[in-house]
């Protein structure tokens, strides 16, 4: 009997070799649309920086827009992945985690271009980034786990979940979109203007007094829950653009 034969425009039916391909073509991407913008970076130039054919780059995903958001995803998972670890250590409250979240996207360029719709980095893509609504660059679950403090007593009960939304993503763009407005000078280290983030978020947010003694003790307990929906749900979403997971959302 003759061997079979791989259907044409599949790719190899080895998954670990499928899957380093893929992270291989999307470190390229990530490299080139950095250092020229996403507007002229080409299929022809991350293949063959990769060292792979052009159509091979297709077998993994059929657009360049589809390659582009499964690089942002890997780029959430890894960032998320980062502040689950710290929020393990001890970092459990809500001051801990906008830090955390903050430091991250500093450190990160895409993830931060990403973000704030730079139109450098991202070109046409920026149009569609404004159409988006603020609070779909929080991590999954954000919402909830408002609600979540709200219940412990740990955020202030004079405002709705919406405005407590509105005001942390607010102030998460305002720290972000400022800085590169300001007169020569005036930066601050990525880590200090973290720090200042989350202080002025925590406080616009939080209750003025103590929060009860059962409420304090649980808030961390509901962070690394909500952390840890985060990353799943990053994930999975990942797996989908890698081709190793079917119909996420």
């Amino acid at each position: 009997m003759e061997p079979r034969t791989r259907r044409a425009g599949r790719p190899p039916q080895d998954a670990s070799h499928r899957l380093e391909r893929a992270h291989r073509i999307l470190d390229t991407a990530a490299d080139l649309i950095l250092r020229w913008g996403y507007d002229k970076t080409t299929i022809e130039d991350i293949a063959r920086r990769a060292g792979v054919a052009k159509g091979t780059i297709y077998l993994h995903w059929r657009t360049r827009e589809e390659l582009f958001a499964a690089l942002l995803r890997r780029e959430r998972v890894e960032m998320l992945s980062q502040v689950r670890l710290r929020v393990e250590e001890g970092a459990g409250t809500l001051r801990d985690l906008l830090r955390l979240l903050a430091s991250e996207l500093l450190r990160r360029p895409l993830m931060r271009a990403s973000l704030l719709g730079d139109s450098e980095v991202l070109g046409k893509l920026t149009r569609l980034k404004r159409d988006r609504a603020a609070t779909a660059d929080l991590p999954a679950g954000f919402e909830g786990y408002l609600g979540a403090l709200l219940r412990l007593g740990a955020l202030r009960t004079d405002l709705s979940p919406t405005e407590h939304m509105t005001t942390l993503a607010s102030v998460l763009y305002g720290f972000l979109l400022v800085p590169p407005m300001l007169p020569a000078g005036y930066g601050l280290p990525d880590e200090r203007l973290a720090e200042l983030l989350a202080d002025v978020g925590s406080r616009a947010v939080e209750p003025g007094g103590p929060i009860p003694a059962a409420g304090a003790r649980a808030v961390p307990r509901a962070t690394l829950e909500f952390v840890d929906f985060a990353v799943e749900t990053a994930q999975r979403k990942l797996r989908a653009s890698l081709g190793t997971e079917e119909n996420a959302t």
